[in-house]
Parts: structure tokens; sequence; C-alpha cells
């Protein structure tokens, strides 16, 4: 079902894990991708030699989103690419673990450069091209944004932050565009077999742990549904949180 047919979208930290399975799944829906990475350039060049293959038009560029004019020569290669912009995804993120008595300043400000600045960057620059065609963003918060975990404070509160400015970001982008948030729990990437992932299936009322494409999949309904639903923040994660 190609409902993303002759639209565009970004992807923050489409090279590799849940950003890279977003990346695929939107192009699979038939959106041409720009994806975004700072470091993992390897990953990104075969990133997009998959979506190529999966018949889409796809674009790496190297991007600091804690940087505004990186992030505003993203966009501009993205538009140059693309001529349009219809999906803004704001994946890119860091994960941050420190008793909160320990948490040093520079530990608090790198999580929230990424995780909550970051989100904001790409959507203000982006939004002039999102507003255009009616576009929509989709930010990935945590269920880390909706329970307090205490060895993960600084994570949480970007999170949290996150899931806040998405609202923000509704009411002040509407009506042109929406923006909605899936805020996944575990994730079950590098760790199958570990003993730490089993320890979460077996918490989990679905009895299993999160995939990547269960992510993919909620964002790819932000994305292709109704645009009339904005503000909200779907948690991925199996009823963990419950």
């Amino acid at each position: 079902m190609n409902v993303l047919l002759g639209k565009s979208a970004l992807v923050t930290g489409g090279a590799r894990r849940i950003g890279r399975e977003i990346a695929l799944v939107l192009a699979g829906a038939g959106a041409d991708l720009t994806i975004t990475y700072r470091a993992s350039q390897a990953e990104a060049a075969e990133t997009v030699a998959d979506l190529e293959s999966l018949g889409r038009r796809a674009l790496a560029v190297e991007c600091d989103v804690r940087s505004e004019a990186s992030v505003r020569a993203a966009i501009a290669a993205s538009a140059a690419f693309h001529g349009r912009l219809d999906v803004l995804v704001n994946s890119a993120a860091v994960f941050g673990s420190a008793p909160l008595d320990e948490l040093s300043l520079d530990q608090w400000n790198a999580v929230f450069e990424t995780n909550t600045r970051g989100p904001f960057l790409m959507a203000r620059e982006a939004i002039e091209a999102l507003r255009a065609v009616q576009g929509r963003i989709v930010n990935i918060g945590s269920l880390g944004g909706v329970q307090a975990w205490a060895g993960h404070g600084h994570y949480c509160a970007s999170k949290a932050a996150l899931h806040m400015l998405t609202q923000a970001m509704a009411k002040g982008f509407a009506p042109e565009v929406s923006v909605n948030c899936v805020a996944p729990g575990w994730i079950e990437i590098d760790e199958e077999g570990s003993e730490q992932a089993a320890r979460f299936a077996a918490r989990t009322p679905m009895g299993r742990n999160g995939s990547a494409s269960d992510v993919a999949q909620a964002v790819l309904f932000f994305a292709s549904g109704p645009h009339f639903v904005t503000g909200q923040t779907l948690v991925v994660d199996g009823g963990l949180g419950l």
C-alpha cells in the first residue's frame, strides 16, 4: 500500500537501529527518504542502498542535530534533492545512565541537547516546507518520558520535555501541520537472548519485548493516518508501563 507515494520524508538518526527501520517502513509505503547521521557514515550508505533497492530516491546527510547551522544545512540539502518535505521524524537520540546525586552538568546537557533541542531545531527549520504541503512531524519519545527511572533522570526529563514540546508544536503549527509522538518502551535490537531482555519480556503483558518494526509501524500511522490526529503520544510498550 503506497500511502506515501510521491511524498518525501526526513528521518534523523536514520542510518541504524530504530531510525533505519522507520526509514525502511516509510519507503515501503512509497516515500522518498532523506536520512541524517552524525558518525555512522558507513551504515548510512548501506541504508541508502537498501532504500534505493525499494525503488525510492534516497539521500544521506551528515547532521549534528545539536547545531543550528548543521540542521539548517541538512534541511536545505533535503529540499534541494527532493523538492518537498512531507514528513519529519525526529528519531536521533542519546541514552544516559547516572545516579541523580552524581549526575554532572555535562551529562545533563549532552542528553537535552540531542533529545530535546534537536527536535526543536529540526522542526523549526522544516516548518515552512511542511506547512506548504500540510505535512506531519513525528517525534520519538520514550516510556521513560511517562515513567520516572531513578538511574536515568536526565534521559527521562529530556523525553518528558519532548512529549510536552510535541503538544506545544501541535498547537503552534496547526492547522497546516499535525505533530505527534511515538514513545517506545523496551525495544530489543542488540540485546536478544540477554538476561536483561528476558527480564523485561517477562514483565511485559504481551509476553515479549518490542521490535524496531513495532515502533516504525506506529510512526507510519501518524505519517499517513488522519491529519486531524495531532498532539498525541502513542506509547508502544506491549503494556510494560501499565
